[in-house]
């Protein structure tokens, strides 16, 4: 029998709640945004509402997200991977991947590397270079898109088992710092018009700062 996926049938983050928990283990689901480094149900009511996500109705629920996962690569061939993010209740979360964000409803691959780019890293480049969209400054390296399903469970909702589908491409971009360096996220959730999804965003754990450095090819898995 095929499985129920439930995208933004949840009216709001409580009706979503009650669903979950007796889908979870209590003292897993107990510790959303409470662990440091965890999201809350906020977070993923959001993802929901907004087509990123999708879960299936089982117990536990499988959550489904596509992903973009952008190596940037730099003239020395090293890969650009974010170390750590910093996030608005004040902990850190351990990354050490290269740069990745979750893909939006009909949007492309090469469409969400340029979105991926630009918003986490298109403040530093922009007072250096230019515009992003200029193939002087950016450019998705031709031939090397490759596509993976990953499963495992999710450091940032534990207890809910993810299903990754990741779309990875190489990509040369202009005017990055050499070193380590930081960029800052603005509103992660300034596009959420609705009262509801404002709402929401309001008591949803929201990246404040990325921390990047420049590392091997051959030191990652990627």
């Amino acid at each position: 029998m095929a499985r129920t996926h439930h995208t933004n049938s949840f009216s709001t983050p409580q009706s979503l709640s009650e669903w979950l928990k007796p889908r979870l283990p209590s003292d897993s689901f107990a510790s959303w945004g409470v662990k440091p480094g965890t999201k809350n149900v906020h977070n993923l009511w959001l993802e929901l509402a907004e087509g990123e996500t999708s879960l299936a109705d089982s117990t536990p629920p499988l959550r489904t997200v596509q992903v973009v996962t952008v190596r940037i690569i730099d003239k020395h061939n090293r890969v650009l991977i974010e170390t750590r993010q910093e996030l608005s209740d004040g902990s850190l979360r351990e990354r050490y991947r290269p740069l990745s964000e979750k893909m939006k409803p009909n949007e492309t691959p090469e469409s969400a590397v340029y979105r991926a780019v630009r918003e986490e890293l298109g403040s530093i480049i922009k007072g250096s270079v230019g515009d992003l969209e200029s193939e002087s400054v950016m450019r998705i390296v031709p031939g090397s898109y490759r596509m993976k399903l990953e499963e495992r469970n999710s450091a940032s909702y534990p207890g809910l088992p993810a299903c990754y589908v990741l779309h990875s491409m190489e990509a040369v971009v202009e005017g990055l710092p050499e070193g380590q360096f930081c960029t800052e996220e603005g509103d992660e959730y300034g596009d959420c018009g609705e009262t509801s999804m404002r709402v929401a965003a309001d008591g949803a754990v929201s990246v404040k700062k990325h921390y990047w450095e420049w590392v091997s090819a051959e030191s990652i898995k990627c």
